[in-house]
């Protein structure tokens, strides 16, 4: 047996002889994005959307106007990355940018009103997903359980 294993520790510590993947909370937040990831690409598919046009409308939509440094930190993902869905939003219509006035090297990017269309028709054809993903689950279990994600993603935070 080994001796580098820490003994004693719970089933969820991949560090324990104990350990089993079923416990551990990474594993499942892993198969939910992903599950929940391949449900929307094939929903938004239906009205032309993907997952990163979709988080991008919605920052915009809860935010206003935001800059794309801002919307990558939301949705968390690079900047050059969100860069280039932006400006491929841009010529779909979805959104307009602009040079921030306080600081010309920024730019600032605000919803159309095709933007706010879309949203709709996303909301359309993901209703459905949403509702059913949190079916058996009080609003004070689902108000718990994004309290215990936001803690656990804080202590996540870049060394």
């Amino acid at each position: 047996m080994s001796t580098s294993k820490n003994k004693g520790h719970s089933h969820h510590d991949p560090a324990s002889d104990e350990f089993r993947k079923e416990d551990f909370p990474f594993y499942w937040l892993a198969r939910v994005h992903g599950r929940y990831t391949q449900n929307m690409e094939r929903l938004l598919k239906k009205v032309d959307l993907d997952v990163p046009r979709w988080r991008v409308l919605w920052i915009l939509n809860e935010n206003g106007e935001s800059s794309i440094s801002e919307i990558s930190t939301h949705a968390i993902a690079k900047l050059s990355t969100i860069t280039k869905i932006v400006y491929r939003m841009k010529e779909d219509g979805l959104v307009d940018t602009a040079p921030s006035p306080e600081d010309g090297r920024v730019t600032q990017v605000r919803i159309t009103e095709v933007g706010l269309q879309n949203i709709e028709r996303m909301q359309d054809v993901t209703r459905e997903l949403f509702q059913r993903s949190f079916k058996g689950l009080t609003e004070a279990q689902v108000q718990r359980l994004n309290k215990m994600l936001e803690v656990v993603f804080h202590n996540l935070e870049t060394l």
